[in-house]
């Protein structure tokens, strides 16, 4: 949780703002993230707006099409709202942080179990998606949110709603450059091997802090595959079914982004889960005037 600026918007629809989810001077976060509240209090959310600068209409265009997605494994869309210059989505509040968050609760990259963990994970997800001709279209580190039974990938469609023609996306779009791959940089369609590459680009970060480290930086379990999905070809990336195979063998399909039980997480992430669960219940909604 952050505080509140003086440019953050005191209501979204219904539901009164009482934090920001992203630090301030967060990179890459295509999407501006609050936590909220009704005005009766019997309800918390996490509403999300468009960044500054963005096409609201092809952002909404985005958030409804997520709101139709079943799959596992992505963060819920719960209800849309707003008007064509101020559109929104909400979804019921769980504890949860954006993966930056959980590199700077823990104090640095995580060990590499839990980055096999957390990729298997995500790859399982894209799977599920790619097989019905879905492209998420916005994996990347802010999009990835760390709850206690593993992570859901949000900040869909960040990349259809900001379009690149050619050129490097401003600060403005929230795009996290290290996540595009060469063709979509260059102008090109999401498409499924884009995701790949974004994947790859998450592992990067998890494992090291960047999302464009050099290839010794990366743990040599994980070398291999990180630099396949991060291939500037598109037809030399894996399928994400093969990402999940290499970096969790032997596990069952389906049953990661399904569970209901909690994941092993270091003690100072589930610190910073717990914290900011028990910030939200203790926070009162603001007086007026605010």
């Amino acid at each position: 949780m952050e505080r509140l600026r003086q440019d953050d918007p005191a209501r979204i629809g219904e539901f009164v703002s009482l934090a920001r989810l992203d630090a301030d001077g967060s990179r890459g976060v295509p999407e501006r993230r609050y936590l909220a509240r009704s005005a009766d209090g019997g309800h918390t959310v996490l509403a999300c707006l468009p960044p500054s600068g963005v096409d609201p209409a092809r952002w909404a265009a985005e958030a409804q099409q997520a709101a139709r997605l079943t799959q596992p494994g992505f963060w819920p869309v719960g209800r849309l709202g707003g008007t064509p210059a101020f559109p929104w989505y909400s979804s019921p509040y769980r504890p949860a942080l954006p993966l930056p968050a959980v590199l700077a609760a823990h104090g640095g990259p995580l060990p590499e179990p839990l980055v096999r963990t957390l990729g298997g994970t995500l790859a399982e997800a894209l799977a599920s998606a790619h097989v019905l001709g879905i492209v998420h279209g916005g994996v990347c580190p802010a999009g990835v949110l760390l709850t206690a039974c593993g992570p859901l990938l949000g900040c869909f469609g960040a990349t259809r709603a900001n379009p690149v023609a050619g050129t490097s996306p401003t600060p403005e779009s929230g795009l996290e450059t290290g996540c595009l791959a060469p063709e979509l940089a260059a102008g090109g369609p999401a498409d499924r091997a884009g995701d790949v590459y974004a994947l790859g680009a998450v592992l990067a970060y998890a494992a090291t802090g960047h999302t464009v480290p050099e290839r010794q930086e990366i743990p040599g379990g994980l070398r291999d595959i990180v630099t396949a999905c991060r291939s500037r070809d598109p037809e030399g990336r894996p399928e994400p079914a093969r990402v999940l195979a290499e970096l969790l063998p032997g596990a069952a399909y389906g049953a990661l982004t399904g569970a209901t039980e909690p994941v092993s997480l270091p003690g100072r992430v589930v610190e910073a889960l717990s914290r900011q669960s028990a910030e939200v219940l203790a926070t009162a909604l603001p007086t007026q005037g605010r």
